[in-house]
C-alpha cells in the first residue's frame, strides 16, 4: 500500500485499487534529480530567508544528498504515489520531523511544474544536439556526391536533374528550422514557477528570484494560477519534436524506396538491415521503417497532451498527471530515432551510378527545351506546349529529345531552326545557378552555410547544458549567504 503522507483529512485508507490507478511513480520516477535539484533550492531559500534555520537546511540538503546518491544506484522503488512523495518520506527516514520541514511554502502543483520545466530544458537540448548530429551526417554524404546526379521527382514522377548533394541539402533544411524551433522553445521552458504555490503564491516571505538564479532561470512566472496548470512548454516542445519526426520519416521513406530494386539508388549497411526468416535474397530496410512508424508515437502525444488541456479550468487539475507519459514518449522516441537515423546515413551507400542513369532519361530536360524557346522569344505557356508535342512524339516514335536535330525540331516550332539547345542533365544542373538551385557552385555555398548553423548549434547546446543545475554542485554551494540572512 502506498504511503499516504497526506492523510490526515481522512478516516479510512484510500482503496487499493485507487491507488495503483492514481500512482504515477512509474512514469515520474525519471525526475528524481530534477525534483532533487529544485527541492535543495527551496531549502537553501527557506534557510537564507529564515524561515528555516540554517541547522536545518544544512541537514536537508545533506540528506537529499544522500537520497539522490541512493536513487541513483537504486533507482526510484517503492509504494509511493510519485516522485515528490518517495523523496520525501526518504528524507524525512534520515532526518525525523526536519525532513517536513522541506514543503514549507511550495505545494507539489508549483514543484511539479518546476521539475517538468528542469527535464525540458534537458530534452531540448539533448534533441537539438542529436538533430545536429544528423545534419552532419547528411552533410558529410552531401559533401562527397557534389557531382552525382541524379532525377528530382514531383508526384514521385521523374521531373529534373538535381544533384544528389542539393537532395540531401534539402533534409538539412528542414533540420535546421526544426533546430530553430528547439531553441526558440527554450525561451518560454526557462521560466521558474517554484513560489505559486498550490494555487495563489506562498504565505512567507520567500525571495523566488534566489531559487531561480540557483537553477538558471532568467525568468520567474508571472500569475500563480497560471504557472501551475500551464502546461504550454510542453505542448509546443512535443509539437516541434513532430516536426522533427515527421522530417525523419520522409527521409526514411525515401531511403526505403531508393533501396528497393526498382530503384536501386541506395543499399544500407547491413548493420543496419534485417533478413527475412523465410526468403534468403532478402535485405530489409527494417531500421528505416520502424524510425517512420514510430513517428505516429509523437503525433499521438502531441494529440494526447492536447485533448488533455482542452478542457481545464484554472487551476490544477489531476488530469495533469497525464502529461508526462505522453511527453517522456515523444521525447524518447524523437531522441532514439534521430540518433540512430545519423548512424544510419553514415553507413549508406549511394549507388551513384544508378542515380546517373536514371538521370539520363531522355524526357527530362523538357523544361530546358522549353526555357530555350521562352529565350528566343515564345511565350513560355506556348513553348509549354510546343515541348509537350514534342514529347509526344518522341514517345511514339521511341527516340530522345537529344537525339532530335534541328531539322525535326523545326516541324514543331520554326525558332528551333535557328539552334537546337543543349540537354544534357549536368548543363541543366549547372543552370540553376541561384541562390538555392542545384549547380554546383551554389551546392557548395549551401554546404558551407550549413556547416557554420550547425557549429552555431552546438554552440548553443554547449552554453545551454552548462547553465543547467546539477544535484552534486547544488548540494557543495557554500552557505555564507544563507547564513547571512537566517541570523
Amino acid at each position: 500500500m502506498t504511503q499516504k503522507l497526506w492523510g490526515g483529512r481522512f478516516q479510512k485508507p484510500t482503496s487499493p485499487a485507487v491507488e495503483a490507478f492514481t500512482s504515477s511513480l512509474e512514469v515520474d520516477g525519471r525526475l528524481f534529480a530534477e525534483d532533487i535539484a529544485g527541492s535543495i533550492a527551496h531549502a537553501r531559500m527557506l534557510a537564507r530567508q529564515g524561515i528555516i534555520t540554517l541547522a536545518e537546511g544544512r541537514q536537508i540538503v545533506n540528506g537529499l544528498r544522500r537520497v539522490y546518491s541512493d536513487l541513483q544506484v537504486n533507482g526510484p522503488t517503492g509504494p509511493f504515489e510519485d516522485i515528490h512523495s518517495l523523496v520525501e518520506a526518504r528524507l524525512t527516514e534520515l532526518l525525523g520531523p526536519v525532513g517536513g520541514k522541506l514543503h514549507t511554502a511550495r505545494s507539489r502543483n508549483d514543484q511539479v511544474a518546476l521539475d517538468l520545466r528542469l527535464f525540458a530544458r534537458r530534452a531540448l537540448v539533448e534533441a537539438a544536439e542529436a538533430s545536429a548530429d544528423l545534419q552532419e551526417a547528411l552533410l558529410d554524404s552531401a559533401r562527397a556526391h557534389v557531382e552525382t546526379l541524379l532525377p528530382g521527382y514531383t508526384h514521385l514522377q521523374r521531373a529534373q536533374p538535381v544533384r544528389l548533394a542539393h537532395h540531401l541539402l534539402a533534409y538539412v533544411a528542414m533540420l535546421s528550422r526544426d533546430l530553430g524551433r528547439l531553441q526558440d522553445c527554450t525561451r518560454r521552458v526557462n521560466v521558474m514557477p517554484l513560489g505559486s504555490g498550490a494555487l495563489a503564491g506562498a504565505p512567507y516571505p520567500i525571495d523566488r528570484d534566489f531559487v531561480a538564479g540557483l537553477l538558471g532561470f532568467p525568468e520567474i512566472s508571472e500569475n500563480s494560477l497560471d504557472a501551475v496548470s500551464d502546461r504550454d512548454f510542453v505542448v509546443e516542445h512535443v509539437a516541434a519534436l513532430a516536426l522533427v519526426a515527421a522530417h525523419c520519416s520522409r527521409l526514411c521513406e525515401e531511403l526505403v524506396l531508393w533501396s528497393t530494386a526498382e530503384f536501386g539508388f541506395v543499399e544500407f549497411d547491413d548493420a543496419h538491415a534485417t533478413g527475412s526468416s523465410i526468403m534468403p535474397q532478402k535485405k530489409n530496410p527494417d531500421v528505416a521503417e520502424l524510425i517512420r512508424g514510430r513517428t505516429g508515437r509523437v503525433v499521438g502525444a502531441l494529440v494526447d497532451l492536447l485533448t488533455v488541456l482542452k478542457g481545464l479550468p484554472l487551476s490544477y487539475n489531476r488530469d495533469l498527471q497525464e502529461d508526462k507519459q505522453a511527453y517522456f514518449r515523444a521525447h524518447d522516441s524523437v531522441l532514439d530515432s534521430v540518433t540512430l537515423l545519423a548512424e544510419v546515413v553514415r553507413g549508406l551507400e549511394f549507388r551513384a551510378d544508378r542515380m546517373r542513369q536514371a538521370a539520363n532519361d531522355p524526357l527530362l530536360t523538357a523544361t530546358d527545351l522549353a526555357d530555350h524557346l521562352a529565350r528566343l522569344g515564345l511565350p513560355f505557356r506556348e513553348a509549354h506546349q510546343v515541348v509537350g508535342r514534342i514529347v509526344t512524339y518522341c514517345l511514339n516514335e521511341g527516340r530522345s529529345l537529344r537525339d532530335l536535330d534541328t531539322a525535326t525540331l523545326s516541324k514543331f516550332s520554326p525558332l528551333l531552326a535557328q539552334s537546337a539547345p543543349d540537354l544534357d542533365p549536368a548543363r541543366s544542373a549547372e543552370a540553376r545557378d541561384i541562390p538555392g538551385g542545384t549547380s554546383k557552385r551554389q551546392i557548395r555555398l549551401s554546404l558551407s552555410q550549413a556547416r557554420r548553423r550547425v557549429a552555431a548549434a552546438r554552440r548553443w547546446a554547449a552554453v545551454k547544458c552548462a547553465s543547467l543545475p546539477d544535484v552534486q554542485t547544488l548540494a557543495s554551494l557554500p552557505w555564507e549567504q544563507a547564513a547571512a540572512k537566517a541570523r
